[in-house]
Order: C-alpha cells, then sequence, then structure tokens
C-alpha cells in the first residue's frame, strides 16, 4: 500500500502534461471534454495582469478588467485557443502592447475562429483592422458606441 502511494506521487511529478491543468484564480474554468480543452472565463474580475493560463484553453474569456497590457510570450503556448475576448479594458497603446500586435497578426493559435476586442485598440495602436488567422471566421469589433459584427473574407 505504501509503494502505491510512493508511485502515484512520482507520477504526479513526473506526468504534470498529463494531468488537468489548475484552473488560475480569481477565474472559472469549464471543461469541455478531455480532448476538447477548456473554458477559462477571467471576464470582469478586476484583473491588472494576466495570470497563467492553462495551455489547452479553447475559449478565453479577458474582457472588462483592468488589463493595460499582455505580457510577451503570455498566449504563446495557447495553440488550440478557438475564442478570444479582450474587449472593455484599458490598453495602453505604448511599446507594452506590441507583443499582441504581433500575436495578432500572426495569429499564433492556428484555431483562432472569434476574436472580440475594442476597436479603440486597433486604432490607436495600429493593430490589424482585420484580425485573421488561418482559421477566423468572425472577429467582433466593439467600442463604446456600437459594435461590428462580420465575417472575414478568406486570406
Amino acid at each position: 500500500m505504501e509503494l502505491l502511494a510512493v508511485l502515484g506521487c512520482a507520477l504526479w511529478v513526473l506526468l504534470p502534461g498529463v494531468l488537468p491543468e489548475e484552473c488560475p484564480s480569481p477565474c472559472g474554468c469549464t471543461s469541455l471534454g478531455e480532448a476538447r480543452g477548456s473554458r477559462v472565463d477571467c471576464g470582469s474580475r478586476g484583473l491588472r495582469s494576466l495570470p497563467a493560463l492553462p495551455r489547452l484553453a479553447r475559449s478565453l474569456h479577458l474582457h472588462n478588467n483592468s488589463l493595460a497590457s499582455i505580457p510577451a510570450g503570455a498566449l504563446d503556448s495557447l495553440g488550440r485557443l478557438q475564442e478570444l475576448e479582450l474587449w472593455d479594458n484599458p490598453w495602453h497603446c505604448d511599446c507594452h502592447i506590441l507583443y499582441l500586435k504581433l500575436w495578432l497578426e500572426d495569429f499564433s493559435a492556428p484555431a483562432l475562429a472569434r476574436l472580440s476586442i475594442g476597436s479603440e485598440i486597433l486604432q490607436e495602436a495600429g493593430l490589424p483592422a482585420h484580425p485573421r488567422g488561418p482559421a477566423a471566421e468572425e472577429a467582433h469589433l466593439q467600442n463604446a458606441q456600437d459594435t461590428v459584427s462580420c465575417s472575414l473574407p478568406p486570406a
């Protein structure tokens, strides 16, 4: 019995990628199934900085917080990401927003199909007016006055 406990602890240390990822505090996470990843809801949580994000996140909601920038590399490991909501944050359009600009231009998440971002950041920071990736189908650009939803033409 003691040997089983030791083996269990060893597996916990040696196989972190196989075990379920923890949900970052204070976000809420919902499993979409073992093979599908998770929905990570960090929206309206008063975040001033980005928490460590589960790499298997399929849907990431960061809207309505106090995020001014996204640290370089913070989104790079989210290869399964299909939906990203960034609207209603006080983005600082300076050199710290460059990572987000480049990430949106390249769409490091090849599965990303839906993006919601405040249009004021697009204009002020020089971000791509029509963010798209290989699989992007839809973009929602929102500011205080109106919301524009459109289907993106093929790249």
